[in-house]
């Protein structure tokens, strides 16, 4: 359960986004819905910013998470879930990342290949930065 809290303490301050190449603009941004969220994100010599609401929260004591969604403004339409669960039969922590997405610009279709690319690379480097938050 150790774990769980503080992997639940991370998500509340942003550290699954602390990646160096990603970050949240707004860390002290409650999770909870409505919130707008600004993300920074460094790929291939580019900077973004993007925003996305919170649309779904989950705060159950085994449960933590949130559910956001793009804004009108963000080259790609779709949402992204963020949960980490504790098990208490195997004292397990998970942390699942699910996103759905489609290109909205046109610069966006034309780097779908590398958006995707990038969207499984966050995935992977907020699973490790998520880990070593927890292992201190």
């Amino acid at each position: 359960m150790q774990a769980f809290e503080a992997a639940r303490n991370a998500f509340l301050r942003w550290q699954q986004f602390d990646l160096g190449w990603v970050q949240v603009l707004n860390p002290s941004a409650e999770i909870t819905p409505g919130q707008l969220v600004g993300v920074e994100v460094h790929t291939a010599c580019l900077w973004s910013v993007v925003f996305n609401r919170i649309v779904e929260t989950v705060d159950r004591p085994t449960q933590f998470g949130f559910m956001y969604a793009t804004t009108a403004r963000h080259i790609e339409q779709g949402q992204e879930r963020f949960v980490v669960e504790f098990d208490p039969a195997t004292e397990a922590v998970s942390y699942l990342i699910e996103a759905v997405s489609r290109p909205r610009h046109p610069l966006a279709r034309l780097a779908y290949p590398f958006s995707r690319a990038m969207q499984h690379r966050f995935a992977r480097d907020s699973h490790d930065r998520l880990r070593r938050y927890i292992m201190g």
